[in-house]
Parts: structure tokens; sequence; C-alpha cells
């Protein structure tokens, strides 16, 4: 896939097409993880102070993702990364999450940190190829066994 085909957008939370992906994001976790994904729910709600990016091919909305300030200094957590099933594997997560890296640079922002699920082993792979390393669980996933937290200097 051609890089320059996919457009990117800077928005809100408010996005209809970021709230229509959301939904889809929060349905493919309940069938990964049916057991456990109620725990995961309140975090993550994301409010309008979110930064959030949707990429689009031809026009077509394909994914989004989204970073907020953790409160620490300097530090955004990256959040709500999804792309429809069919566009997986073209480049489309790693598109969007430089799009909000930049985006957090400009901000200044200096650290990212997320967190990813064990089973989700596509987006694990995404974030190790930009860099990304395995860091302990942050709060709230200290002790959840399916959480993988990662970081990188911005």
């Amino acid at each position: 896939m051609n890089k320059c085909m996919i457009a990117t957008k800077r928005t809100t939370a408010a996005d209809l097409d970021f709230k229509s992906l959301i939904v889809d994001l929060d349905k493919e976790f309940w069938v990964r993880y049916p057991d456990t994904q109620q725990n995961f729910e309140p975090y993550n709600k994301i409010d309008l102070s979110a930064r959030v990016v949707v990429a689009y091919l031809n026009h077509k909305v394909v994914g989004c993702g989204c970073f907020r300030s953790m409160g620490e200094d300097r530090t955004l957590e990256i959040k709500r990364m999804y792309v429809v099933p069919e566009f997986r594997g073209k480049g489309i997560a790693k598109i969007i999450l430089r799009e909000l890296e930049q985006w957090g640079r400009e901000e200044g922002f200096t650290h990212s940190k997320l967190e990813t699920g064990i089973k989700q082993p596509e987006a694990i792979a995404v974030y190790k190829k930009e860099a990304y390393i395995q860091i302990p669980n942050y709060p709230p996933y200290v002790d959840v066994a399916e959480s993988i937290c990662m970081s990188k200097m911005l």
C-alpha cells in the first residue's frame, strides 16, 4: 500500500468517525477478552481533552488512535488504537501512531506510554517495530495479567 493513499485527520473524541470505530474496537475486545473486558471499560473512557487521529483510505474511515496526558511530566498515553480488520497489515496503525507521536511532540510531550493486551500480538508487533519497549505495568494495570505496558521516548 502506498503511504500517500492514507490520509489522517487530527480531531477530538466527539468526531463521529472516531466514535463509530470505537464501537467496533470495543466489540472486538469483548471477543478477545470475554471474561475480563468489563474490568477495562472504565480505563477506556476518552474525554474531549484527548487528541484523536482518524485515518482514511480513499475517503473511507479505516483506523484511529488517540492520546491523553498521563498527568506526569510530559508523558502521554496512547489509547484506542484500532484498524478495521480488512485493512490490517498495511501499515495504517504505524501511520496513526507516528501522527499521534508527532502531535504529542508538538505539544511538548517527551515520553509515550501505552497498554495493550496479551491477546493482541499484531498490536504488540507494531509497537515493537516502532521502538516501544515493555515496561512494568503502570496503574491501573499493575496486577492485570492480560496487560502489557510499553514505553518510548519521543
